[in-house]
């Protein structure tokens, strides 16, 4: 690597960590303000929260990353410009293209970095982060009544409350109903105005305060009504305390390249088993060789015609009986190739969900490649290497990016457009604009101002 590319490599080390700390923090934070509620009151030690946010943070650094990548291209090209750095370098023969080498090299080295950490690493995280998240919902089950609401969370026990409130820690519970279905077949409603929950190793405790037991035997129906001022029900629930259980299914975010492939392969053999036993169906009811179609429109066609002809000729040979036999074996034929067609359908959206991940898995990460063509060019047009600037640029074209990223999902799950292109599709749009900006700035066209951007900064800093 030649002096000049390593200084150019240099200045965009140190604002991409900079920026990728911040960036982590920004969304570490947010994270952790809208799941915050989910578990307090847990009782966890501290150690189990510091897990959950070290999980989570893999997919975090997967989205920071490239977005890291474009704030460092435009404060580095920014500086450089500003400084009239750049145009030292061009007046010694250095090409805009040249200049770029580094830069392209320092993203095809993240961009390799994060493939494999985006299939190798990241699934396994997401998946211990859901296991651990769920273990953690088991672990306090007054925490999971709602009001105005049935809950099921303590089993053998459907429990509404009206009203809950924390005090000091603790949650209160107002205007309950509680039913039990009891092992010898009686039926028992508890009504309270107020009641708490206490967790015990091996269940909870249920403490009411004025309310009525009514209890009806099924058998002899037998009715009882029992007032009380206080009431305890204690129940046993094996699994209150926090299980390190492992869930062993996995989602399409928690696989990896080849869990994804085996999972495709898969149900591409449950799709050719469905449309063997269509094709099998269709001859046998109906004696049509419908050779390798597997369209349910031409199907639908075929089997159409040949029930007219069918109803038609048993009717003009007045068989009602054989017509009637006829007509509900061709329904059920019907209704048969709709629940397989339905199932078809179902096992295609599978496949592009799962087709979906795995493409993007390589474009996120190359879109650290194509941030670099496009904020190079923007940095040396903009010549401002502000790091508040590069940041409120770069945060636009992600948000862009992702919003392309988000739609192409969306369409690509329906089958609209295909998972190839739904993953690629942005990075193929802003490399082309990267790409044309790069020619404009090669030409040394008029340089690009930001006068909002400017003007925004400068009110701040006059508040200031």
């Amino acid at each position: 690597m030649k002096r000049i590319d390593r200084y150019i490599f240099k200045e965009h080390l140190v604002p991409f960590v900079l920026s990728l700390l911040v960036l982590l923090f920004i969304l570490l934070a947010n994270f952790m303000l809208k799941s915050i509620d989910k578990f307090l009151g847990k009782g966890l030690e501290i150690s189990i929260l510091v897990e959950y946010l070290f999980y989570n943070m893999a997919w975090i650094l997967a989205l920071a990353v490239p977005m890291a990548v474009l704030i460092s291209t435009l404060t580095a090209f920014g500086r450089l410009s500003s400084d009239n750095e750049i145009t030292a370098m061009r007046a010694t023969g250095i090409s805009t293209i040249k200049l770029l080498r580094a830069p392209l090299l320092f993203g095809v080295i993240v961009a390799a970095v994060m493939t494999y950490f985006n299939n190798q690493i990241l699934p396994d995280m997401n998946h211990n982060a859901r296991s651990l998240s769920v273990n953690i919902s088991k672990k306090r089950p007054d925490l999971e009544f709602s009001e105005g609401l049935f809950t099921e969370a303590i089993p053998n026990y459907s429990i509404y409350v009206d009203k809950r409130k924390e005090i000091d820690g603790v949650n209160h519970f107002y205007d309950i109903n509680i039913f039990n279905n009891k092992d010898n077949g009686s039926q028992r409603t508890i009504t309270a105005a107020h009641g708490t929950i206490e967790s015990i190793n091996d269940g909870v405790i249920l403490h009411l305060d004025n309310g009525q037991v009514h209890e009806l035997m099924n058998k002899t129906s037998d009715y009882t009504q029992i007032d009380f001022e206080k009431y305890h029900i204690a129940v046993p629930i094996k699994n209150l305390a926090l299980q390190r259980k492992n869930l062993k299914s996995r989602g399409d975010r928690e696989m990896n390249y080849s869990m994804m492939i085996e999972k495709i392969d898969g149900i591409e053999v449950k799709k050719e088993n469905i449309l063997k036993r269509i094709k099998a169906r269709v001859e046998k009811e109906s004696f049509l060789n419908i050779g390798d179609m597997n369209s349910k429109e031409i199907i639908d066609e075929k089997l159409l015609s040949f029930e007219n002809r069918t109803i038609d000729s048993l009717s003009a040979l007045d068989q009602p009986k054989v017509l009637k036999t006829f007509k509900r074996r061709i329904k059920n034929l019907k209704r048969g190739i709709n629940n397989d067609f339905r199932l078809l359908n179902n096992y295609e959206n599978s496949i592009n969900r799962y087709l979906v991940e795995l493409h993007k898995k390589f474009s996120i990460p190359f879109a650290s490649i194509v941030f670099i063509l496009v904020g190079a060019p923007l940095g040396v047009m903009a010549r401002r290497g502000n790091f508040a600037l590069s940041t409120t640029i770069s945060l636009g074209f992600f948000i862009i990016y992702w919003a392309f990223l988000i739609g192409g999902e969306q369409l690509a799950d329906r089958g609209t457009i295909s998972p190839f292109m739904s993953m690629w599709l942005p990075n193929i749009i802003l490399g082309v604009l990267g790409l044309y900006l790069i020619y404009i700035n090669s030409k040394e066209r008029k340089k690009i101002r930001f006068e909002m951007f400017n003007f925004i900064f400068r009110k701040r800093k006059n508040n200031d």
